[in-house]
Parts: C-alpha cells; structure tokens; sequence
C-alpha cells in the first residue's frame, strides 16, 4: 500500500504540474500510477481529497521534516529561503491548488502543518518565559498562516521567474517586525 500511496500522490503532484490545473480526471491519475480509478476512490475518495493529500504529503517532506530535529534552525534566512524555494520549485502544482474550491482546505492544512513547528521554533528561539503558554500556540498559528497567505498570493499573482531570495527577504522582514515586542533570552 505505501508504494501505491507514494505512486498515486506522486503522479498527482506530476499531472497538476504539468498541465497547470487542479481539473485532472481520477482515471489519468490512476493510469499515471499505475492503478485502477476504484482504488483511488476507495482510498481517497475523491480527487479533491487525493489532491489535498498529494499537497500535505508534499509539504511535509519538504518543509517540516527536515527541521523538525531541529526547531531552533526552522527560523532565520536559511528557513525563508527553503520555504521559498520550495514554493517556486512547486508553483505550477501550488498555484493551481490554490486557484480551486480545495484553497481554503488547502491553507488550513499546510497551515496546521506548519504551526506546531512554528510555536517549537519561536519558543527555541525566545524560551518559555518569554511567550505565555497560550499566546506561543495563537502567535504560531498566526505566523503560519499568514506566511501561508503570503505565499498563496506570490505564487498566483507573483512575477515570473519568482525570485526565492526576495520572497526570503520578505518573510524575515515580517518575522522581525513581529518578533521584535518578545524580549529575548
């Protein structure tokens, strides 16, 4: 089943990117992957939640396991930059996923992704003391989607070529901007 998974969620990610629209029919996902539109159906769904599924699996490959031994590095420039580049390596999957029904659904999953590792990172950088319980899961949220919002819009209305540094220069600005009330440890 798990090379199944990973070929269905795979030839999702190919076939969206490719054609630039979240609009593919389940049977060439399920041609694409090898197997039959039944089996996606019967562990899917449908192709909306196959396709929410393909952008999480992405997502947390991606972006949040390969920071989350260690959440003090998952903010600062490096962390920026990765995310950008990550987005502009998948634009054309993300912004389609982004231009259909499934946004909302998609924002609040990669956001929900995101924000425990965001609260680790900001208490790693800034210590216990210095964010009240209750406000260190708020401000995570916060941060996660907002950047999710961000990074929606450059995606969708951004210049082509997206320029990765840049979007990195934007999102540090940001993070110092609404990091620079907290006192530091």
């Amino acid at each position: 089943m798990r090379r199944t998974r990973a070929a269905l969620l795979g030839a999702a990610t190919a076939l969206v990117s490719a054609r630039g629209t979240a609009n593919i029919p389940v049977s060439d996902i399920a041609d694409a992957a090898g197997v039959s539109r039944q089996l996606v159906y019967l562990h899917y769904g449908d192709r909306d939640n196959l396709l929410l599924e393909a952008a999480l699996d992405l997502a947390r490959r991606e972006l949040t396991e390969p920071w989350e031994d260690a959440p003090g590095e998952a903010v600062g420039r490096d962390r920026a930059l990765a995310i950008a580049r990550h987005f502009a390596a998948h634009q054309g999957f993300y912004r389609a996923m982004f231009a259909t029904a499934s946004a909302f659904a998609l924002n609040q999953v990669v956001c929900g992704l995101l924000a425990p590792l965001r609260r680790e990172a900001l208490l790693a950088r800034f210590g216990e003391t210095a964010i009240p319980p209750g406000i260190a899961d708020d401000l995570a949220v916060f941060v996660a989607g907002g950047g999710a919002a961000l990074m929606s819009a450059w995606l969708t209305s951004g210049e082509d070529p997206l320029d990765p540094e840049s979007m990195a220069d934007r999102l540090q600005s940001i993070g110092r901007l609404l990091t620079t009330g907290l006192p530091r440890p």
